[in-house]
Formats: structure tokens, C-alpha cells, sequence
């Protein structure tokens, strides 16, 4: 199906709770009624791009995907035009990221008849790279926001038992720590209660200079390393290339690998969770590289 013809205005942004979109002669109404009418622009003003499109229809709409060379950079294409961010703005890369764009223009491809949002952790980690972390003020909302994860990061609260706890914080964990005392020069404090633990302030500061030296790709890759790792010590060695991706996931699943060395793997539970937590951190890696 395509889309009708829509208005290129560039208002207010889009919201999942408000959405109301027009495809194919319909529209699709906040919850997804269907009404029969031919509106030629989205009431809620949102950009009118392919990704924006992709989320309002739930449903393939093109047929082919490519990669272009613009001037010294790189586009994803859908059926021979850019592709844009959700602001309304061409998706672009550096020539530098051509393994960033392979698999941006994989994820479009791979989409089949009903859109599925989490098959692009590309499309939406490099949207959010190009969007939001090249704006000051989000920047720096995004720092703070990162640097509460301190309060509560997963790898400072240890537990001495049961054994399988003890031991993986002491194979992933202590040398995490050890790493990031000496390379950033803090000190960080660990917990042996679920209590939140307070770091110093001395160390929030240093950190968050290392989180305004960052470059936009490097700042949407700790965003979202953290986020996915509940932790902002990992996603700095990811982002430092201090772990490799499968490294990192292992760091961030000790509590869970403790619980099925115990108890036996949860199906449809844990193993989602081992994928989504690689598919998350293998996006923040792949942000970063040059290839």
C-alpha cells in the first residue's frame, strides 16, 4: 500500500498516545480504528517521513532499500529515497560508518508485511544520535539523566552468597571496577545491602567531563549501553572499547546467570532477555565503529 499524498509541514512531534494518521484512504484514529475518508495532511503535524510512517501504519509500504553515496556521505534508501529520522531530518552517515548504514538498510529490508519496531535498533540508535545529541540543552539533560545511574548501578551492589553470585561479580564485576577507578581516576563505592549506595561528588563530576567530551555518536552509544546494562560503568568500557559486546552482556546478567546456574533457564523469559541485551549493546558497538 502507499501512502496519499501529505502535506510537508514540519510541526509538533509525534506522540504515540495522540497519534492520528491517513493511509490509503483511511485513517487510523489513536487506537487503531479504521474510518473511510482522504485527508491530505496529519492533523498532529507530526514530520512527514518514512520512519514516522513506518510507526503510524505498522506495515511495510516500500519495496526496495539501498545504500546511496551523497557527497562524502551515506544514505539508507526506501524505494530510492532518503530516509529520514523521525525530526524530519535525512538519515545520513559518515562514509567512515559504512557497516552502521549495511545494517540500518538490513533492518528496513528485513521488515516484512507487519512493521516490527524492535528489529531496528540501528534506525532508531543513530535517529536518536542525529536528532537529540547534537542539541545542548538534550545533551546535557541526557548527562544528568545517566549520571543518576551511579546512585544505582548493577555492578555496586554485591552479595556474598549464594556462590554462583559471589563468584561471577568477582569475574565480571571487581576487574569493571578496577578499570574504571584507574582510567577515570575516581573512586566508586560498592554496597553490600539493596540500599542505593551515594557516590562522591568528585566522581560525578569527572564523569560527567568524560560525558561532555563525547561526540554524538558516542553519547547515543552510552545512552543506550546504559539503559540496556542498567549500568553507566558499562556502557563507558563499551563505548572505550574496554568490553566487547558479549563481555558487557555477561557483566550486565550476573544476577540472571547466578538464578539460572541455581534454578534452570525460564523459557520465552530468559532467553529473550539474552538476545534483547546483546541486540541492545551490539547497536551501541556498532554506532562506534569505522568500518
Amino acid at each position: 500500500m502507499f501512502l496519499r499524498t501529505l502535506s510537508r509541514t514540519t510541526p509538533s512531534r509525534l506522540t504515540a498516545t495522540s497519534l492520528t494518521w491517513w493511509i490509503c484512504g483511511s485513517t487510523i484514529v489513536g487506537g487503531g480504528r479504521l474510518q473511510s475518508t482522504v485527508v491530505e495532511t496529519a492533523p498532529n503535524g507530526a514530520p512527514v517521513t518514512d520512519t514516522n510512517r513506518a510507526e503510524a501504519t505498522q506495515r511495510r509500504f516500500w519495496k526496495t532499500v539501498g545504500i546511496e553515496p551523497r557527497d562524502s556521505s551515506l544514505t539508507v534508501t526506501l524505494d530510492g529515497r532518503s530516509l529520514r529520522t523521525p525530526s524530519g531530518q535525512k538519515l545520513v552517515l559518515p562514509k567512515d560508518k559504512s557497516l552502521a548504514a549495511t545494517l540500518i538498510a538490513a533492518e528496513w529490508d528485513h521488515q516484512e508485511i507487519l512493521l516490527k519496531p524492535h528489529a531496528l535498533p540501528m534506525t532508531s540508535i543513530v535517529s536518536r544520535a542525529l536528532d537529540a545529541m547534537q542539541d545542548p540543552v538534550t545533551r546535557t539533560e541526557v548527562h544528568e539523566q545517566l549520571l543518576k545511574y551511579l546512585d544505582t548501578d548493577t555492578v555496586c551492589f554485591f552479595h556474598d552468597q549464594p556462590e554462583p553470585l559471589e563468584r561471577l561479580q568477582s569475574e565480571y564485576w571487581t576487574p569493571l571496577l578496577d578499570w574504571a577507578r584507574e582510567t577515570f581516576g575516581v573512586k566508586i563505592n560498592v554496597s553490600n545491602s539493596v540500599l542505593a549506595v551515594k557516590q562522591p561528588v568528585e566522581t560525578r563530576d569527572k564523569l560527567r567531563k568524560v560525558l561532555e567530551s563525547l561526540d554524538h555518536w558516542e553519547l547515543a552509544a552510552v545512552e543506550r549501553a546504559t539503559y540496556a546494562s542498567k549500568s553507566i560503568i558499562i556502557a563507558l568500557a563499551v563505548v572505550k572499547k574496554h568490553l566487547t559486546v558479549e563481555q558487557a552482556a555477561l557483566a550486565a546478567s550476573v544476577e540472571v546467570n547466578s538464578q539460572i546456574e541455581r534454578w534452570g533457564e525460564v523459557e520465552d523469559t530468559h532467553d529473550v532477555d539474552y538476545q534483547d541485551v546483546r541486540r541492545q549493546l551490539g547497536s551501541a558497538a556498532v554506532i562506534l565503529s569505522t568500518l
